[in-house]
């Protein structure tokens, strides 16, 4: 029989094959960035819109978002969310009637209806994309919060105490689109358009009182328009060309809205509002590159919000290179060549906070030329470390991007996702669902910690250095009472302790450091029977941490690498995992399916397909490496 270091010796060689024979001839990998049902569900709703006569395209959306549904009628976000997600389901609900290949009549859509009913009906929905796409084809009215945000925001200087780049550059892109339509109580509807008058159970939340602290910061953002030059309709006209030539000036190469189908979706909409032709080119070019960003898989149709392809290529040429592929082999030396391709050689939203920074870092997605990331940036630098041995161009390309990422670094010491220094608390006061997580980019655990471990492992450095120290230092002051981190962009505390562990001890913080054993004990109590990690998508919205009482590839693997980095011998627990982990990686269940991405707590969530072979190749090796 096998010993254990033999079956992990076999499986880092069957997903290293496996990982080389999925590259693509231009050295990339593009796996599917899946997104549950919502952008398959606005993306039907907006052809029918446009009235399209895509009806494949229709059709096979269709198809994919009923065969989501579950037997009580909802649709959900992630397995285990209890009684399902209404603005989901109301999204789902819409777009099957809207497509026409779905009837009122339908058993599916009665159980839909009653779900919907129960749960207040569309007026009980918090989604804010669900509401903003609601409202603008005429089903509910513009929600108040949106519509009491006066356009002329965008007006408003730097300076000011708000301001239009105080947002985060998520959250702008999405909010612009939704203030010219809102600011004009704008709706577009055709004749086939479903009536969903039978679903409002309950009053719209527009009469309802806000919060004293949102009704404070719209008193901000109206005493500064006031000072412009007063609240004239010349300066609202100002303000609509501004806001539309803000959407144009950030239309990406394929006719996205910065490589985003969300925000895309919602500028096309908002175009409509402007007055533009259905026919309009930049109309087209949008519907064309939200089709474009489509993804065939078990013969399934889905729209992917944002391919993943920069960031899959970047990880899988790590995890390659961590399993012992060399780096003239012609796998890593592609791949290479496609980062260095898509590397950002120009300034954008970013610099409004980081004026003199020179550009260098890397986005999420191929067509992604304006909106870089921490993340992908130091991913993509692991990923070339190797080349630049030999050719300076990556030598350059490699001292563009870190020097890209330590100016990025905020003012408290962690590092954000996009933008640095947004994290003005007083945008989390808007009465929108997701204003918490969406409307700032603060210093998040998992950036900070992802950002240390190659700055320590990659670059040498260590507490000495003035950048690390102040990234350790945040990281030590954030952690939680019960020693975990939360991580913001994957589910979530085990995501982000896993961050937070590989970063500090690269970075030199000892084993034995009280931190470091704190979060060790977390992680073995949270260790599932059967050996392996799991958690759910709720402890985002719960902000703390929610087990999925079952084990996950990609949670179980970021578990394992915390442990490994900070032990010198395989312990019972860590080889009880490996087991898990070597077992996971021959399963097909939903648990294999399982969302362990993050994008907005409580409405949107990630399954990347390339995770359960990344994690489990990165970690496998790391085991290799460090145990024999």
């Amino acid at each position: 029989m096998p010993s254990r270091n033999d079956k992990v010796t076999t499986e880092i060689s069957n997903l290293t094959n496996h990982l080389i024979n999925e590259q693509k001839s231009d050295g990339s990998w593009r796996y599917c960035f899946e997104n549950g049902t919502i952008i398959d569900s606005y993306m039907i709703i907006l052809l029918r819109s446009i009235n399209s006569n895509d009806e494949s395209m229709i059709q096979q959306l269709h198809n994919r978002i009923i065969k989501q549904q579950h037997p009580n009628g909802y649709w959900s976000l992630y397995q285990d969310e209890a009684n399902g997600n209404l603005s989901a389901t109301i999204d789902a609900y819409y777009a099957l009637l809207y497509s026409g290949y779905s009837y009122s009549s339908d058993d599916s859509m009665q159980r839909a209806k009653q779900y919907i009913v129960s749960q207040g009906g569309i007026g009980a929905s918090k989604g804010l994309l669900s509401n903003a796409i609601l409202a603008a084809t005429g089903q509910i009215n513009w929600p108040t919060p949106i519509k009491a945000i006066p356009l002329e925001i965008i007006l408003l200087p730097t300076f000011q105490p708000i301001n239009i780049f105080q947002f985060s550059g998520y959250s702008r892109v999405h909010l612009i689109p939704m203030l010219i339509m809102a600011n004009q109580s704008f709706s577009v509807q055709t004749d086939s358009t479903p009536n969903l008058s039978n679903l409002q159970t309950r009053r719209i939340n527009d009469d309802e009182q806000q919060s004293e602290q949102f009704s404070q910061m719209i008193e901000l953002i109206e005493l500064g328009r006031n000072r412009l030059i007063g609240s004239s309709r010349s300066l609202h006209d100002i303000a609509t060309s501004r806001a539309e030539q803000f959407m144009l000036d950030r239309i990406e190469a394929d006719g996205t809205l910065y490589s985003y189908a969300s925000c895309t979706i919602l500028m096309v909409f908002s175009l409509f509002a402007l007055g533009y032709d259905k026919q309009h080119p930049t109309i087209t070019n949008a519907i064309q590159g939200l089709i474009d960003m489509r993804y065939n898989i078990n013969q399934k149709t889905t729209i992917q919000n944002s391919p993943s392809t920069v960031w899959d290529t970047a990880l899988i040429s790590y995890a390659l290179q961590e399993a012992g592929v060399k780096s003239d082999h012609l796998t890593i030396r592609s791949a290479g060549q496609y980062l260095l391709s898509r590397q950002q050689h120009n300034k954008a939203d970013w610099s409004v906070h980081n004026a003199s920074a020179t550009p260098g870092g890397w986005g999420f997605s191929e067509t992604n030329t304006l909106n870089p990331d921490i993340d992908d940036t130091t991913a993509a630098l692991r990923a070339v470390h190797n080349l630049s041995h030999n050719e300076p161009r990556y030598l350059e390309s490699i001292t563009l991007g870190l020097n890209w990422a330590l100016s990025m670094q905020n003012n408290d010491g962690g590092w954000p996702a996009f933008e640095k220094n947004t994290n003005n608390q007083m945008l989390t006061w808007l009465a929108l669902d997701g204003a918490k997580s969406a409307a700032i980019d603060p210093s998040e655990a998992d950036l900070t910690g992802r950002t240390l471990e190659y700055l320590g492992n990659f670059r040498g450095l260590d507490y000495d250095n003035k950048s690390v120290k102040r990234g350790v230092d945040w990281l030590l002051s954030h952690q939680e009472r019960d020693g975990s981190w939360f991580g913001r962009w994957g589910v979530c505390y085990i995501y982000g302790t896993w961050a937070a562990i590989t970063g500090l001890t690269a970075t030199g913080t000892s084993s034995s450091h009280k931190t470091i054993q704190k979060a060790v004990k977390w992680l073995l109590s949270i260790q599932n029977s059967d050996g392996g990690w799991g958690e759910s998508c709720s402890s985002d919205i719960n902000r703390r941490y929610v087990p999925l009482h079952e084990s996950t590839p990609s949670q179980t693997a970021w578990a394992l690498d915390a442990l490994i980095a900070v032990h010198d011998q395989p312990n019972p627990e860590i080889n009880r995992g490996i087991d898990r982990l070597l077992i996971s990686l021959h399963e097909n269940n939903w648990l294999t399916t399982y969302p362990t991405g993050a994008g907005l707590p409580g409405n949107f969530y990630n399954r990347y397909h390339s995770y359960n072979y990344i994690w489990p190749l990165v970690t496998l090796a790391h085991y290799k490496q460090k145990f024999g």
